[in-house]
């Protein structure tokens, strides 16, 4: 522990970068940031490019800084800097503390994993001494919930600074789990060189201080916002940031790695000094390939052998059935009588188009009671009025359309909690063919479900592991006690990433941070990625499965359509239609693979661009074996009640549809279990036995279930997100609005 605090900013060590996030809009950050650089001791460098940005060298305590600005609501900017970060400085206002958009920022910074902080005060000498006093304690009192046991620093004077500087440089280091055991890299400089096929595509540059592990060249790296890449070369430059610039350069790399001169891979000013640290051999090194190229021809038989034919044979033998047929009835007449028990549809409809009619029976019962309201409201008499011209306002009817769908999504939520996963019986298509898909189970938590059964084809893409628990174990148990070749951590290196879209650099050049992250092997491949989240307090809105969201997961950020379903410990997990309010659920989609541990962040994208915070959690699993089952529940209504049998009707409308369905259970919504005994006429009623009288009140149930996969919707790409707009309060955006 003492050495690797001590490793921190020293010579030896990388800067300690320091992350400033003001966290007010009155918050003055330029000034605490011309307070830490006019430090006697220290010497203030400039970064270029980026505003606000400054290295801070301190000879005579042998330690270094790098101090970086991040607005609180460029909120990707914030979460990048803050995964490599190690501090972060949160710039408050004297009276406020933070506002709507630092409310927001503390949000996303909690739940992706928080590393060393201070909170520094500025500002606030023109209040009265009397007054300035109580709005400190006040202050006080208000972060307490967010940072407990946490010290204010005022800034105002040089000294304060210089407090404020030793307590970031001597304060505990608080680990995030996901960067420990990866190499990361803070770009402090990056050039683009255009490839010879396209200038679109070419090698970039990036140069920056290897911190977490050691960086190996061989292995895959991680743009953070822009993909996977590879590595072609490490160079190692002049430390631009070197406490004792007169120590020959690469002198302590040359003791540790044999060390090449390198010509032509350094910027024009430093060719002479940059040494090729070492190349990537294209046997040892990672490839980009995250997908399984399935093969069509691969399940076709070929001429089966000898045993094979016999085996048909000895099957055929025993699948022999006894059929009443007329007499004279050849042996190949036989063979196509059908029982009744065979007869079926064998329509084969898209899972997708069976839930979205799933949904869809659930969403008509909520469009019809709308009708019948409107009906009624047209037949009542009208009469003329005059209407101002203020409520005739074309601006304030632009968010009428989306209030109506917002509306729609909150009956439906309702319904769901009033009636979970029921549906009406359709008319017009028979039970038999619409749910033909579904299997009835004598216990969910108890019945098998097969887990390699009638799997998707987006299932041959993917990869899994035999078993992921002991590979990740033998992974993490591999790079704690091996030695890795590569640039050790506090090396200043120059990455040669291959291929790299010329979008990357222009993001750099516009102020936008450039962090990248090395992959451990397999993190580029595809799997299904189950993650545990619980709904975030400051976020009401109604969230479907299925919808797009926006997946902050460790070093990485993407979009898809998650499924929603339980967390249990049983084998068989139960899908659910909603992202509930008051239970943690587990959050499935298709995504690169990620050793745990690391944290997950959910956002829905507004109209307007801004990202919401809806649900924070963790990543539970890498297991494509998770079954996620849906359940459809069917209603009947008991219409004759004698001691333990009863008439019911309204489940099924046809006498086919009842013998289909008569080997599933029925079930009461008062407790009663039964069974379908036999069809009564032509119209759906059905005579059932059930184990007590029922009651007049009760309804009758039937549960159906089928296995649901996510959908392949995963975009690596996510849009940024428009600013938060800030308000003098911490409420949230929406609250303001509505008041």
């Amino acid at each position: 522990v003492l050495a690797e605090k001590r490793s921190l900013g020293s010579r030896d060590g990388p800067p300690h970068l320091v992350v400033v996030v003001p966290l007010h809009s009155r918050a003055a950050a330029h000034e605490t940031l011309r307070l830490l650089q006019s430090q006697d001791s220290a010497l203030a460098r400039a970064e270029e490019g980026r505003a606000g940005g400054f290295a801070l060298l301190c000879p005579r305590l042998k330690q270094r800084w790098r101090f970086v600005t991040a607005q609180a609501g460029d909120l990707h900017a914030v979460l990048d800097l803050a995964k490599v970060a190690d501090s972060l400085l949160f710039i408050l206002d004297p009276v406020d503390g933070w506002d709507s958009a630092g409310e927001h920022c503390l949000s996303c910074l909690f739940a992706q994993g928080l590393p060393s902080y201070a909170l520094a005060v500025p500002g606030g000498t023109d209040l009265p001494p009397k007054k300035r006093i109580d709005a400190r304690k006040k202050l006080s009192r208000s972060i307490e919930k967010r940072f407990p046991e946490a010290k204010l620093f005022p800034v105002n004077t040089e000294q304060e600074s210089s407090l404020l500087l030793r307590h970031l440089s001597s304060q505990k280091q608080r680990h995030v789990a996901f960067r420990e055991r990866r190499a990361h890299l803070l770009a402090h400089t990056a050039e683009f060189v255009p490839g010879q096929d396209s200038p679109l595509l070419g090698t970039l540059r990036v140069s920056g201080f290897v911190r977490g592990h050691t960086l190996s060249v061989n292995s895959l790296v991680h743009i953070v916002g822009h993909g996977d890449f590879q590595v072609s070369q490490v160079d190692a430059p002049p430390d631009p940031l070197s406490l004792n610039p007169r120590v020959v350069k690469g002198q302590k790399r040359s003791q540790d790695m044999e060390v090449q001169d390198g010509s032509g891979n350094g910027a024009d000013e430093m060719e002479e000094d940059v040494k090729v640290l070492m190349k990537a051999d294209p046997s040892k090194q990672e490839s980009l390939q995250s997908e399984v190229v399935p093969d069509p021809m691969e399940g076709e038989q070929t001429w089966p052998t000898e045993e094979e034919l016999q085996e048909a044979e000895d099957s055929l033998k025993a699948n022999r059935r006894v059929v009443k047929v007329p007499k004279g009835t050849s042996k190949y007449q036989a063979a196509w009588i059908v029982d009744d028990g065979e007869e079926g549809s064998e329509k084969d409809d898209d899972d997708d188009e069976d839930d979205d009619m799933d949904d869809d029976l659930m969403e008509e019962a909520v469009s019809q009671e709308g009708e019948s309201s409107e009906e009624e409201a047209g037949e009542e008499e009208s009469e003329t009025m005059t209407v101002s011209e203020c409520l005739r306002d074309d601006q304030y009817d632009e968010k009428m359309e989306e209030d109506e769908q917002m509306l729609g999504r909150y009956k439906q939520e309702r319904m769901d909690e009033m009636f979970p996963d029921e549906v009406d019986t359709p008319r017009d298509v028979p039970a038999r063919v619409r749910f033909q898909k579904y299997r009835g189970l004598k216990s969910f938590r108890t019945s098998p479900w097969d887990p390699k059964e009638n799997l998707p084809r987006d299932y041959a893409r993917i990869f899994q592991f035999q078993d992921f628990s002991r590979t990740r174990k033998n992974l993490f148990r591999q790079i704690e006690k091996e030695e890795t070749e590569g640039a050790s951590v506090g090396w200043y290196v120059t990455l040669h990433v291959c291929n790299v879209p010329v979008s990357v650099m222009e993001s750099f050049k516009e102020g936008k941070p450039l962090v990248l992250f090395s992959l451990l092997p397999h993190e580029q491949k595809m799997s299904v990625l189950n993650f545990l989240v619980r709904r975030h307090p400051g976020n009401s809105e109604p969230v479907r499965a299925k919808e797009e969201l926006i997946f902050h997961c460790g070093f990485r950020r993407f979009r898809a359509s998650p499924l929603f379903s339980q967390h249990t410990s049983a084998d068989k997990h139960k899908l659910e239609r909603f992202l509930r309010p008051d239970a943690a659920l587990v959050v499935t989609v298709y995504a690169p693979i990620t050793f745990p541990p690391a944290s997950v962040l959910l956002f829905k994208q507004r109209n307007n661009g801004m990202h919401d915070l809806i649900a924070t959690g963790s990543l539970l699993s890498v297991d494509p074996d998770r079954i996620v089952i849906k359940r459809l529940v069917l209603s009947g209504h008991p219409f004759k009640i004698f001691t333990k049998t009863a008439v019911v009707r309204y489940m099924f409308f046809n006498r086919e549809d009842v013998m289909w369905f008569k080997p599933v259970e029925l079930r009461t919504k008062w407790g009663r279990r039964g069974h379908i005994k036999e069809p009564l006429g032509t119209h759906g009623h059905m005579k059932c036995h059930f184990d007590g009288q029922l009651k007049s009140q009760d309804t009758v149930l039937l549960n159906l279930y089928k296995r649901v996969f996510p959908k392949w919707t995963y975009d690596p790409h996510v849009p940024e997100p428009v600013p938060w707009v800030r308000s003098e309060s911490a409420l949230p955006e929406r609250e303001v609005d509505m008041e």
